[in-house]
């Protein structure tokens, strides 16, 4: 599944010019947390989110450092700050270099932008304009309908269903093959076997109630003792 197949295309843009009282606005009246900014081209050239708002000279919650600690960080930087904290309009307080990805992103590259960036949306881009936005919400709406489609029950033959599992634990690597092992019957898996412990006992059940055509797990795996080796 790419970005493309859950990406919201009704994207909320602003313009570098526009005041920050109007983007508060904008934020507060359609329920989101940022908007894209884009030229009069359309191309995307930033984003200005809730966090670039917090800081502001008319909340009074603008930064409050000693003196000392003003002068290690240096005037360039308390500069970008002032202008931040006290700028008009959007070009002051927004976020230039965006993190953006293209239609054809999967989605599990998306949830690693969110992740490793720890932001709440990524806008899509192609040829340099915004084309979708992609939020924590649209990849959690994906996983419901994922759900909702693992869900259909299916029917495989139970000799194809267990190889089936036991190729799926095979790919995994920290299963130790040898001591796992899987029968089938109507759809019902019985997993035994001896594992090091609970968390891989757990793992493995996750990997069979994951596999297509599993209708039930009986979870028969036990935990080695701690220190008898193996």
């Amino acid at each position: 599944m790419n970005a493309s197949a859950v990406m919201v295309s009704d994207v909320i843009t602003v313009k570098p010019d526009d005041t920050v009282q109007d983007v508060a606005g904008l934020l507060l009246v359609n329920r989101i947390s940022a908007a894209p900014v884009v030229d009069d081209s359309g191309k995307m050239v930033g984003i200005v989110s809730e966090g670039d708002l917090l800081r502001r000279g008319e909340n009074r919650t603008e930064h409050e450092r000693p003196w000392w600690l003003k002068l290690l960080m240096g005037r360039e930087f308390l500069a970008a700050e002032f202008i931040k904290e006290y700028g008009r309009k959007v070009a002051d307080v927004m976020t230039r270099e965006a993190i953006s990805a293209e239609p054809d992103t999967p989605v599990t590259d998306i949830a690693t932008l969110l992740e490793r960036h720890r932001i709440k949306r990524v806008p899509i881009v192609q040829n340099g304009k915004i084309v979708g936005i992609v939020s924590r919400a649209n990849l959690i709406q994906a996983l419901a309908v994922c759900r909702n489609k693992s869900l259909e029950p299916q029917t495989v033959a139970d000799a194809e269903l267990r190889d089936k599992v036991i190729s799926r634990l095979k790919a995994e690597p920290w299963v130790r093959p040898s001591l796992v092992n899987v029968t089938v019957t109507e759809g019902t898996v019985d997993l035994w076997g001896i594992v090091d412990s609970p968390i891989e006992k757990h793992a493995l059940r996750v990997a069979v109630e994951v596999t297509p055509g599993v209708r039930a797990v009986n979870d028969n795996v036990l935990v080695r003792p701690a220190g008898t080796g193996g």
